[in-house]
């Protein structure tokens, strides 16, 4: 398949998605949003496919929503931001209700939606420079879309924490949080990834998608048309257009403390 922000490298029983647009850290934009929804649906498709990892070119994984594609959304329509909420959402849920064993190695820099990502993969395998963040709040609005499959991997006491304050926080604390499984140097970075396959393809891939179903139902969470996936898409569209999400977009794109801060 032909890609223009990703690049997917098929091996035996394997396949990598890789962001792949480090000019701007990869950050996520419409086009890239499709694409990696896309290719997650198409080798959940494939037989031949056990086991997924995602990872990203150049400098970071994924550093959030692309700025050019910010200054859009803050001249969306409520109907628009409702659609791109639901193209969001429809990405983490295509993820988490995948068939396959989903890893995620990440460095650089897991900015707002990246969460999202690695939120409803299975394994997370973070290298021990990388920051986070939940920096949504400081914009004027809330991580609607993600926050189904951080909640869930979390907890809400973790959640609060990390969403409420929008603040930055290292790899070992998102351990700690539960958020990463795993943090490693860059040096070993490959050798843990190449571990945790090693583990799925011990498995049989029909119990290893049994067993994700069954944690799903098991957590409540069998459901991908559940009412609150469409319920946090026209929460974040309201928020986009109020008065806080308006402000908190200006004054990033002016480079000035917003109101709150004055």
């Amino acid at each position: 398949m032909d890609f223009k922000t990703i690049k997917i490298q098929l091996g035996e029983s394997m396949a990598w998605v890789n962001l792949d647009r480090p000019e701007v850290r990869n950050a996520l934009n419409p086009e890239m949003i499709n694409e990696l929804t896309e290719a997650i649906d198409w080798l959940n498709s494939r037989d031949d496919i056990r086991v997924i990892i995602i990872k990203g070119n150049g400098k970071s994984f994924c550093a959030g929503a692309d700025l050019a594609y910010m200054k859009e959304m803050a001249e969306f329509s409520y109907e628009q931001n409702v659609a791109d909420a639901e193209r969001l959402s429809k990405l983490f849920r295509t993820i988490y209700f995948c068939n396959k064993a989903v890893i995620t190695v990440i460095h650089g820099a897991c900015i707002g939606g990246a969460n999202g990502i690695i939120a409803a993969a299975d394994i997370v395998i973070a290298e021990s420079s990388t920051k986070f963040a939940f920096s949504e709040v400081r914009l004027g609005i809330t991580p609607a879309t993600i926050s189904p499959f951080v909640v869930q991997k979390i907890g809400h006491t973790a959640a609060k924490e990390l969403m409420l304050t929008g603040r930055l926080f290292s790899a070992e604390e998102a351990k700690a949080f539960k958020l990463v499984n795993t943090v490693t140097d860059e040096a070993n970075l490959v050798d843990v990834e190449r571990q945790y396959i090693d583990h799925f393809m011990h498995a049989s891939p029909d119990a290893v998608a049994e067993c994700k179903n069954l944690l799903r139902l098991v957590s409540g969470t069998n459901d991908p048309f559940a009412p609150i996936f469409h319920e946090t898409a026209t929460l974040i569209a309201n928020q986009r257009i109020s008065k806080a999400g308006q402000e908190g977009m200006a004054s990033f794109f002016e480079k000035r403390k917003p109101e709150w801060l004055s």
